[in-house]
């Protein structure tokens, strides 16, 4: 057989803690394929290079066999000329005393001159997942600033969210992780983010049982497992002092390589996706659906029955997202 064509993959923010984590997934070739060679592309600002070179060194020293070249560059033209994917980590941190507007004023300059960046030098199929947040509305200003390149190709992250419901249910259930499946997570990556498990199935006592049958306590899945979930981000901040960063490099890594490989046969995963309608969905947002995945291309799950519970979540964080949205292209008209 002959061998892959390399591709060329550029992860932002790399000299930070979630970067640090998610290199290694990329470079050991467990997101693209433990066959794909690929180019490694790492972007962060000038203050950072040295810190970039000491990571350069320790991924050669890995010696991956996947792994062909590491180029670490503060010029977006250098990092995003030519790439396969995009994985764009780095954004502006919330800070002590920060309104949201003020964090989303910040990123929305970030990512309008990404998004150029990625019009102008990326390849056309490229396939975008934005992690820095506010991630939703992030990756609708690079799609807009990117009109060369399809907004289908545009995501944002939500599968850390999927994961986190996941363990929640697991663990009140009492089973294993893969013992739970059909979790789904509904719009903004924030705390109105819709964590739905009215559709999801456990695996217990050889049985597949609903998730409502499983767990027999109807008060917690609709009140503090939707409440940790939403607030999990936060609760990792006030134990560690630092942000999600290991867990939220593991669910980057699982979006793109599900994007990139397909998703399981009869199993869905949870995106931040252009909406295209679906659902009452406002057409245009990046809101997560349910989706499958073929030949790297998304599609989302249709059919599902919603009752009012969560008809009511679902327009609570489309809400949120579409303030978002305009609060971001105001920003933008500056």
């Amino acid at each position: 057989m002959a061998p892959k064509e390399v591709i060329k993959v550029l992860v932002t923010g790399a000299a930070g803690q979630i970067g640090y984590s998610l290199l290694y997934m990329v470079a050991n070739g467990d997101i693209f394929g433990h066959d794909q060679p690929l180019d490694l592309v790492m972007l962060d600002i000038e203050p950072m290079m040295g810190v970039l070179e000491g990571v350069a060194m320790e991924l050669n020293d890995c010696a991956f066999t996947t792994l062909r070249s590491v180029v670490a560059t503060a010029d977006e033209k250098t990092g995003f000329s030519g790439i396969d994917a995009a994985l764009l980590v780095g954004a502006m941190p919330r800070k002590a005393g920060m309104e949201r507007k003020d964090l989303l004023a910040a990123n929305v300059r970030i990512f309008k001159s990404q998004g150029k960046a990625l019009d102008q030098f990326a390849k056309k199929t490229v396939k975008v997942i934005v992690v820095g947040n506010p991630a939703n509305t992030n990756a609708g200003i690079a799609a807009k600033y990117a009109p060369s390149i399809p907004t289908r190709n545009f995501s944002a992250m939500t599968r850390l969210d999927q994961n986190r419901a996941q363990h929640q249910i697991a663990a009140k259930c009492g089973v294993t992780i893969q013992d739970v499946s059909g979790v789904i997570v509904w719009g903004n990556h924030s705390s109105t983010q819709f964590p739905d498990v009215s559709h999801a199935k456990v695996n217990k006592g050889g049985k597949s049982l609903a998730v409502y049958a499983a767990c027999n306590d109807d008060a917690w899945l609709k009140g503090d497992f939707i409440k940790t979930v939403q607030s999990r981000g936060a609760a990792v901040i006030a134990a560690r002092k630092l942000s999600s960063a290991m867990s939220a490099a593991k669910a980057c890594a699982d979006h793109m390589r599900d994007w990139f490989q397909g998703t399981k046969h009869g199993h869905h995963v949870s995106m931040a996706v252009p909406s295209d309608g679906s659902y009452g969905v406002p057409a245009g947002l990046i809101y997560s659906f349910p989706v499958t995945i073929e030949n790297r291309e998304w599609k989302i799950v249709q059919g599902l029955e919603i009752n009012d519970f969560g008809r009511e979540k679902m327009k609570v964080t489309a809400d949120e997202l579409a303030q978002e949205r305009a609060d971001a292209l105001a920003v933008c008209q500056e």
